[in-house]
């Protein structure tokens, strides 16, 4: 049964830092504390929380700068106040499409913790085979990934068994790449990790196993099964599923907590812990997006996270096992987002945001005809580069006509033709990706640009639907606590099943319902679409694609 003083505990691995909080059972920050890679421990010499290797688009991370960071985020949580023997679960999130290779003496090594001494005087060097672990930020696969999708009977194969094209930094290449140049450490390496996995295996003194969400972004999980994909592991490097061991689904309670948490930071004997998961899906969870809801992130690239009921085939998406429920999560990265913006906002608006809203407040839905799309660094989705703009003359109708314009006359047409047509890109490839749109659609705006209501009232225009925004900008981290809750709360239920008996535990429902059951007021509703959006915007969405299929011919 749930007793008022329990706690969750969560954590997010990111690139920069190794992040915890502890929440109560109202879901309300207990203590926070954090460990920056560069200035904390200033001895693995990154930047940015990485190393960059010898080789071209080479970057790495020693894991043991992670352990130690285990070390010092679990001290300063204590120092700030949390009491954990009260925490009864924890998760966590940590960067996805990293890997770990663990060698025999460091699974012994993880089963033996010595409370007395600190985990990265144990876990050192000697636990791994590789002393470099290849992160997200590295590109020196393209070869492998080539070999894979060859091997699986190309691309769209490819797509179809694990929900996206091989991608350089996704860890089935990686570990392919492991396997051909260093196949004696691949041959010594007993259990390969993802970062989620590790840092949950360090928890439970045991190797914890690689859940689907963040394992559907390796390039060798089928989505649709949610098993390794036999294509697949024979595509990447041999005796493979032995190394990774089976995936479990994000929502499984993986164990006890490990008795060296339980002696050196007083942890109950009775705390679970669940499934890490990759940063992008347990962000996710945090914002508690629900089946009609889309969110948007508009950073410095714009990133669009949407839940799907089956997976897409599109080439330049992603499509994960969804994280908190039996549904698929769809993620569309954009490049061109607030870098843009930002360039507009100093060449058009005196280099002020509030000029800049100014100027897009001041022009009407639909900008007499006038819609832009600027792709200054080539884009994903479409995979175009150049600026086109075009006025209500233009058209397909001729090679002239569809040239369009140079420049428009004023600074406000430049603004909102850049506005509209960014999120009109966004809008088409979520459509694309196989999201609905309809009348309980409902846009959650996260990121640095949705501070600005001007442009999220464009947002709302253009998707046709209110918008939201939210309070937590840590969403990685939370969700990871929100989802140690909600996990734990359903083994209880299996566990004391429902009935007249004393105890009993009532089954707690869909994850989103549960979560928005306890934080009622965590998203605000900042806009809503005006009356004649559709109808605007609809019409738009045709000469958006005919400006797209101009630019691609042009780079043919």
């Amino acid at each position: 049964m749930q007793s008022a003083n329990e706690t969750y505990l969560g954590l997010d691995l990111s690139t920069q830092k190794l992040k915890a909080v502890l929440l109560n059972a109202n879901l309300e920050n207990v203590a926070h504390a954090e460990v920056k890679f560069d200035s904390d421990l200033p001895e693995f010499r990154t930047t940015g929380g990485v190393n960059v290797g010898t080789a071209k688009n080479e970057f790495y991370v020693q894991p043991v700068m992670w352990i130690k960071a285990l070390d010092m985020v679990l001290d300063r949580i204590v120092v700030q106040g949390a009491d954990l023997s009260t925490v009864v679960a924890l998760s966590g999130s940590a960067q996805q499409h990293g890997s770990l290779y663990w060698s025999r003496s460091g699974l012994d090594t993880l089963r033996h913790l010595d409370a007395d001494k600190f985990l990265h005087t144990q876990l050192d060097d000697s636990a791994f085979t590789v002393h470099r672990t290849p992160i997200w930020m590295d590109g020196t696969t393209g070869r492998q990934c080539e070999e894979m999708e060859a091997a699986v009977g190309g691309r769209e194969r490819m797509v179809e068994i694990t929900g996206s094209r091989c991608y350089e930094r996704f860890t089935g290449p990686q570990i392919r790449r492991i396997f051909q140049q260093r196949p004696d450490c691949y041959r010594n390496t007993e259990r390969i990790s993802l970062v989620s996995s590790f840092l949950a295996s360090v928890f439970l003194g045991e190797v914890a196993p690689i859940d689907c969400s963040d394992g559907s972004g390796m390039n060798l999980l089928d989505v649709r099964t949610r098993d390794w994909s036999d294509e697949c592991l024979a595509a990447c490097a041999p005796d493979l599923r032995a190394k990774l061991g089976a995936p479990v689904p994000a929502a499984t309670v993986i164990g006890p907590i490990g008795s060296f948490f339980v002696q050196r930071y007083n942890f109950n004997t009775g705390c679970r812990v669940v499934a890490f998961t990759g940063d992008n899906l347990s962000a996710l969870a945090g914002m508690n997006v629900g089946k009609d809801w889309l969110a948007l992130s508009l950073g410095t690239s714009d990133t669009v996270m949407m839940r799907l009921n089956a997976p897409s085939n599109l080439q330049e998406g992603h499509v994960l096992v969804h994280p908190t429920d039996d549904g698929f999560m769809g993620l569309l990265c954009f490049r061109n987002g607030s870098l843009v913006r930002d360039i507009f906002k100093r060449a058009e608006a005196n280099d002020n945001w509030e000029n800049f809203s100014e100027l897009l407040d001041s022009t009407p839905r639909g900008n007499f005809g006038n819609l832009a799309l600027h792709f200054l660094s080539k884009e994903i989705l479409p995979p175009v580069k150049g600026s086109l703009r075009w006025n209500k003359n233009s058209s397909l109708a001729s090679v002239e006509l569809a040239k369009g314009v140079l420049k428009y006359s004023s600074p406000q047409s430049e603004i909102r033709a850049l506005v509209e047509g960014q999120m009109l890109t966004r809008k088409t490839y979520a459509t694309e990706m196989g999201f609905s749109f309809g009348e309980s659609t409902k846009i959650l705006a996260t990121g640095g640009a949705s501070a600005n209501r001007s442009i999220l009232q464009v947002v709302s225009d253009v998707f046709n639907a209110p918008v939201y925004t939210q309070k937590t900008t840590e969403a990685a981290l939370v969700g990871a606590a929100y989802r140690a809750k909600y996990v734990l709360s359903v083994a209880r239920s299996r566990e004391a099943p429902c009935g007249d008996g004393k105890g009993a535990v009532s089954a707690p429902g869909p994850y989103y319902d549960f979560i928005a059951g306890l934080l009622p007021h965590s998203v605000t509703r900042v806009c809503d679409p005006s009356k004649d959006s559709e109808q605007i915007y609809g019409a738009m969405e045709e000469r958006y694609r005919a400006m797209v299929s101009f630019m691609m011919e042009q780079q043919d």
